[in-house]
Formats: C-alpha cells, structure tokens, sequence
C-alpha cells in the first residue's frame, strides 16, 4: 500500500505540473500534441481536437507535447510562433502550479491540525536556552537576522547553522528582547539549544491562509538552502534522494502513521505533496538547461538581444543539459538502491 500511495503522490504532482502547462498553452492558443499520464506506451487514448490524451503504462510523471523543442516551426500555433510572453508564462505554468498545489493544500493541513506557531512551549531543564533566559510562552521572532514565521523555521536554522552562535529575537509579554544561545552538542554529533515547540493553535480562515502560505515559503526556502549545500560541497550527492528514495520515504512515512488511522494517513501524505509539490517547482526554475528555469533564462536573454538565439545552439545546450540530468538522476537512482536494500 504505500509502494501504491509513493505512485499516486509522485504522479499527481507532475500531473498538475504538466497540467499547468497545458492550460497555459490552450489559453494562448499554443498547439498541444499530446497530454499524457504516465510515461511508456499508451494503454488509453483518445484524440479530442487537435490533442491526443493519453494514459501510459508506466504510472509514473506526464508530458504535455507542445512542440518546445522543434525551434524550426513557426507555423500558426506552434509554440516559437507566439510572443516571448506567452511562451515564458506557459513555461513558467508548470512551477506555479506546483506551488499552487502546495498553497491549497497547505491551507487544508492548517485547517485540520492547527497552526504551527513559532512559540516555545518548553525549555529543556539546564539547556543553553535556560540558560540564556528563555522562558515558556516566548515568541520567537528572528534567529540572527532571518524572520521567523513557524516553529520549523527555528528547527531548520538550528540544523543549516550547526554549533553557531545564535542571535534570538523573541516577544514576551508584549516586549521584544535579544539574548545569544551557543548550541550544545550532543553524543550523536547533533546541536540542542535545548526548546520545545507548543502545541498547534487552530486558526481561523485568514490565519490559516497565512500560515499556509508560510507552510509553501518554508518548503521553498528548505530546498533553496538545500541546493546551495549541495553546490557548495557541504552536502554530498549521495545525500540527495531520487524516486526511489521519495517512494520508500513516503512508505516509511505510510508505516508509521498507519496505526494512527485514515485521517492521519491522509494528513502525513499530505503534508508530503506540500514538500515535493514545492521541491518540484524550485528545482524547475533553476536556470539549467532542458529544465524549465533553462528555458525560460533563453527566452529572456532573446527579450535583451531582440532576436532568437539561432535554434541549433540553443538545441545543443539543452541536450547537454537533458544528458547531465539523466547522468545525475542515475546516479542519485544509484545511491537511493545501495542505502535502502545494501
């Protein structure tokens, strides 16, 4: 069952991502080929119009074919026939979408277990956070100069800034105060600073819309932040996880909250499409060639120069771009089989 739940998450989040695609390009009167679900041959399919809906064997992703990469047609419809616009807007549909999905669902995820405030609701008895004065019902404001919006802002500060000095900004009774905290070390190798978040408060509709955008902005800035240890060298490949490692993550999570129920399976899954559904949509408009964020730097750049880039170049740069990501998605596939099954 949650071999079966990893393939419905995975494909529902690249079907709205191609879904945002689709739409787009219908409303700017872009040809689409085909619109698929699933990758491989087709099992069902109907042509309506101009388009051909398919359901492929493999129920893994989508694709919606509007001709982006034949550069050589500019033939009424086609997508090099339209403005530089409207091409970067169908583009960029896909990411937004996904981004969308996270709102919308962050929203309901609020709605069903409360608000994830940033206050504390205990102080762990002789941490540094005693220690430095942190009491019971403090309101964590900023961690050095960075805001803080949830409580698991404070969490991915604490990991992304191990054993630092850190500069709280926090409200207590209606005043603001300021008090350094130098992290403990633990045997695991972890840093405490030693504060326990307070239960989820339950909002009404505006706070629950804030906090769900606050939930999309987390996800967004987790994997911002993540990318850069990756690029920086502080976080190896090997660390990165692939579908392989996304499936057996949201088995483990199916496992574990199985014995709470529905409700809580429904809710751990989720709150999974919320951080997938983002970490799809930032790593789409990264400026990488073949990616989303690739092709949309070319539209930009032909925006400056006031003429295309000749389409073999461009062409050439973006099957690069496919090879080194299929090159790393090996390799990632690699590392996601060797720490699960060896």
């Amino acid at each position: 069952m949650g071999i079966i739940l990893a393939i419905v998450v995975f494909s529902f989040i690249v079907f709205i991502h191609e879904l945002g695609h689709f739409l787009l390009a219908k409303k700017n009167g872009i040809r689409v080929s085909e619109f698929s679900i699933g990758m491989g041959p087709r099992i069902l399919s109907k042509e309506v119009g101009e388009t051909r809906y398919s359901i492929k064997v493999l129920p893994l992703g989508g694709s919606c074919m509007m001709g982006e990469d034949d550069v050589d047609d500019l033939s009424e419809g086609s997508f090099h026939s339209k403005s530089i616009g409207a091409r970067i807007a169908v583009i960029a549909a896909g990411p937004i979408f996904n981004f969308l999905l996270a709102f919308l669902l962050a929203i309901v995820l609020r709605s069903a277990i409360g608000i994830d405030l940033p206050i504390i609701g205990e102080v762990v008895k002789d941490s540094p956070a005693q220690q430095a004065g942190l009491e019971s019902g403090d309101r964590i404001i900023r961690l050095n100069h960075e805001r803080i919006h949830i409580f698991r802002d404070i969490l991915l500060f604490n990991q992304l800034n191990a054993g630092e000095v850190v500069e709280i900004t926090f409200e207590r009774a209606g005043e603001e105060h300021q008090i350094s905290v130098q992290p403990e070390k633990l045997e695991d190798g972890q840093y405490l600073m030693g504060i326990i978040a307070s239960e989820n408060k339950q909002g009404n509709l505006l706070q629950n819309i804030k906090y769900g955008a606050y939930e999309v902005v987390y996800g967004i800035t987790s994997n911002l932040k993540g990318m850069k240890l990756l690029i920086t060298g502080q976080v190896g490949v090997e660390e990165v996880s692939g579908p392989v490692g996304i499936a057996d993550m949201i088995n483990d999570a199916y496992e574990q909250s199985k014995p709470a129920g529905a409700k809580i399976v429904a809710l751990t899954m989720i709150n999974l499409i919320i951080l997938f559904s983002s970490a799809l949509g930032v790593m789409n408009l990264l400026p990488i060639p073949a990616l989303d964020g690739g092709r949309i730097c070319f539209l930009v750049i032909e925006k400056i120069r006031g003429k295309r880039i000749p389409p073999e170049k461009e062409g050439v740069v973006h099957t690069i771009g496919f090879a080194l990501l299929i090159t790393l998605m090996i390799v990632v596939m690699f590392n996601d089989i060797r720490q699960i099954f060896f």
